[in-house]
Order: structure tokens, then C-alpha cells, then sequence
């Protein structure tokens, strides 16, 4: 059974948590325990049936301001796929907590009020993730109730995001649902008070989604995390090199390239919990050995000779700010890419991107929640592609050197000459 993770977005009071207290909930996905707590809670809706967002506002400041504060993961299963959730914030304050859980979502839930219509909102939340490359989007229409369940209004909710989506030339494949949260229309069970939507139920789209897994043999990655040496005599000449896999696959007779040094070898062995398959796939975890002994310690990655990644130590990236602290260009940080860690300097702030009308900002300080486009200078090469085409190996967190916090989020995108 595979894994789909997701996040919901959208703007304060759409509805996010009660969407996923819904989903949860009508879905047969909850405790028996977490069940009693619900029924026995004081917080009522006005007509006073259970309110489905305690569910998931975890923080005792998101329950007493009934808002979300902060990234709430939740987990559940049907028949068909498991699922993970990302309910992400929708104030604009906590645009790093949306980056963080769209970094590794494969799909975004969009929220829209229906009374509302297209907002602010929703263009940030839509450049967001159109920026960190989630291939899907579903438009969720919500609170169809409080409009009478209005087609033309719907119609004329859909018509603005797709002008909005040509107007970021949105790539994202995108669906819509009208639904209401609150009643339970179209979230597991097809609604019949929506007779004009001829679709599917959310649920039923979630769970027959298809999750693209790049397993081509040309965009085999495999950062190095640990260089296996026992050294014993039974296995004197052992030696592996431990790691998951990003991206692609990997044969055993594959030719490999190891950057950034550019030594090539062999593929002659790889294991995995002790059984030797003959191919490593995308997110497995195992043991590559090469027919060279070949100087490789932990921060090479493995490639395929084919079609190898850009390697640089000047890279043009886009960069989500996550410190409270401004950015300092005279500072000297650490980036980690992958199992590489060095040093790094913001060698300059291209432009910065006003994300309610998406226009470019020339200012040089980058603050708490700002987006832009920087150029990034590392001590070591880094061996990465550009993101867009391949987000496993195209993304990387800034960490100050002094505190050993995560202050930024990377999208590289193209070596600088």
C-alpha cells in the first residue's frame, strides 16, 4: 500500500481543520478514545453539532483562538492508500511553516471560501506551491452550504483561479471540488446536494491520485551516508557505501560517476537487509559496491554516468527566510545538501518576491517569511540539479553557524560562472 502525503492550505477560517476533522472522521479513521474526547468537548458549532477542527489544532493557542499555528501532521488509511496530512497555517506570519510542509507533500489542497471567492491568499498560497514544485493541486471550494450550493458561483470561482494559474504559468495539474466541511458534502461521500457536479467525492480523488516515482536509470542519486569498512578478517577487502536513494534507480553493472570528484567505476553489488536485488529504486536504503576502490567518504553522491548533476560553489537558488534574525550577507552559514554539509555566504539578494501581487522587490534585506532569489557561494562543490527538474536533489536548508538553527530553505536552481 503506498503513502500519499498532502497539505492543506488556504486562508484563516476556510475551513482547513475542520476539512481534515471531516476526512478523519467520516472515514472511520478515528480512535475510540480521540472519539469520546470529541463527543465529551465544549467546543460546538452554532448548530451545535461537534466541532471536527480540535481534531487536528493540537497547540492549546490554536484551540482558544480557533486558528492554526502551527504544521499538524495527521495520519490515516483506507482500503486503498495511506495518507499523511500537512494542515498548514494560513497566516502569512507562518508562510516558513507552509514551506516546511509542502516541501515533501506530493499533492496541495487549496482552500477556497466560496463566499469569498479568489483572495490574497490563495495567490500566495499558490506561488508557494507552484515554487517548491508539487505536481498536483486540488482547488477544494468550501462552505458551498452557506451559498446555497450556487453552480454559477462555483463556475465563477473556478474561472479566477485558472486565470490566476495562467497568470503564474502554473504547470501543476489542477482539480476542483466544491465541497462544505462542515455539512460533509463531497469530502468522503458524494453529495447530493450538489446535483450539477458530476465529479468525484474528495476522498475517492486522494485515493486514486497517481504519485509519480522517478525511477529512471538516468536520474540515479544516491548521496553517500556512511562509508561501510569493518576491516575484520572474514571481510578484510569489504567495503560499501551505505545511502537511500533520491531519485531514479540504480543496476548492478551500471557505469557511476562520484561527485564532485568525478571518479567513475562500476556498479558491482548492491544490498539491501541481507539479499543482494539486482536494482535499488527510488527511496530504498541500501549498500552499493563498485568494482574501484575509489577515495569516497560521507557528502559524495553516487550518479549515473549518463546524465549527471551541475556541480558548483556559486549557485543561483530561490530562498524562503525562517529566522527571526535578518539575514546577514557578512555572516558565514553552514548549507546542508543532502549528507553534505559546509560552509556557505550569501553572495547577493537578486530580488525578493512580494508574494500578495508576486512582483519583484529590489531591496537587499531578507527578514522573517521573506521568498526571493539569491546567489549562493559554498566552500565545498555541491553537486545538485536545478529543482525544478529534480526536487530530491534540488533542494537544502541554511543553518547559522552559531545557534545551529535552520534559518532558510534552498531551491537551487543553476550554477553561476
Amino acid at each position: 500500500m503506498d503513502i500519499l502525503k498532502f497539505i492543506t492550505a488556504g486562508s484563516v477560517d476556510d475551513g482547513k481543520s475542520t476539512l481534515i476533522g471531516r476526512l478523519l472522521y467520516d472515514s472511520g479513521a478515528i480512535l475510540a478514545d480521540q472519539l469520546e474526547a470529541l463527543h465529551s468537548s465544549n467546543r460546538k458549532n452554532d448548530d451545535g453539532s461537534i466541532d471536527l477542527a480540535i481534531l487536528t489544532d493540537g497547540l492549546k493557542a490554536e484551540r482558544e483562538q480557533g486558528i492554526t499555528i502551527d504544521v499538524a501532521y495527521k495520519y490515516f488509511n483506507t482500503d486503498k492508500r495511506k495518507f499523511i496530512i500537512a494542515d498548514a497555517p494560513g497566516h502569512i506570519q507562518y508562510t516558513r511553516n507552509m514551506v516546511t510542509g509542502a516541501s515533501n507533500s506530493n499533492l496541495a489542497i487549496i482552500l477556497i471560501d466560496a463566499r469569498k471567492g479568489v483572495i490574497e491568499q490563495t495567490v500566495r498560497h499558490t506561488f508557494l506551491v507552484s515554487l517548491l514544485g508539487l505536481p498536483q493541486i486540488v482547488v477544494a471550494i468550501n462552505k458551498m452550504d452557506m451559498v446555497g450550493y450556487s453552480e454559477e458561483i462555483y463556475n465563477n470561482i473556478v474561472a479566477d483561479y485558472q486565470a490566476l494559474a495562467q497568470k503564474l504559468d502554473l504547470k501543476n495539474a489542477v482539480k476542483f471540488i466544491p465541497i462544505s466541511a462542515l455539512k460533509g458534502d463531497n469530502i468522503v461521500h458524494e453529495s447530493t446536494n450538489l446535483p450539477w457536479y458530476k465529479g468525484e467525492s474528495l476522498l475517492h480523488f486522494l485515493e486514486n491520485v497517481e504519485i509519480a516515482v522517478d525511477n529512471k536509470t538516468e536520474h540515479a542519486r544516491l548521496p553517500v551516508q556512511w562509508v561501510i569498512r569493518p576491516q575484520t578478517d572474514e571481510l578484510h577487502d569489504y567495503r560499501g557505501y551505505a545511502g537511500r536513494v533520491l531519485s531514479g534507480s540504480f543496476h548492478v553493472n551500471d557505469k557511476v560517476t562520484v561527485l564532485p570528484s568525478g571518479f567513475t567505476s562500476t556498479i558491482s553489488k548492491i544490498e539491501q537487509l541481507g539479499v543482494e536485488p539486482t536494482e535499488a529504486k527510488t527511496g530504498m536504503s541500501v549498500t552499493i559496491h563498485l568494482e574501484d576502490e575509489i577515495d569516497i567518504s560521507r557528502g559524495d553522491i553516487l550518479v549515473n554516468s549518463r546524465q549527471q548533476p551541475q556541480v558548483a560553489k556559486m549557485i543561483e537558488a530561490d530562498l524562503c527566510w525562517m529566522d527571526t534574525r535578518a539575514l546577514d550577507a557578512d555572516h558565514t552559514y553552514f548549507i546542508q545538501h543532502n549528507s553534505k554539509l559546509t560552509r556557505c555566504k550569501i553572495s547577493e539578494v537578486l530580488y525578493k518576491i512580494n508574494i500578495n501581487n508576486l512582483e519583484k522587490v529590489y531591496d537587499e534585506e531578507f527578514k522573517l517569511n521573506d521568498i526571493g532569489r539569491i546567489v549562493i557561494k559554498t566552500a565545498d562543490e555541491l553537486a545538485f540539479d536545478p529543482y525544478h527538474e529534480n526536487k530530491a536533489n534540488g533542494g537544502a536548508i541554511i543553518i547559522d553557524s552559531r545557534t545551529n538553527v535552520t534559518v532558510g530553505a534552498l531551491m537551487l536552481r543553476s550554477a553561476v560562472d
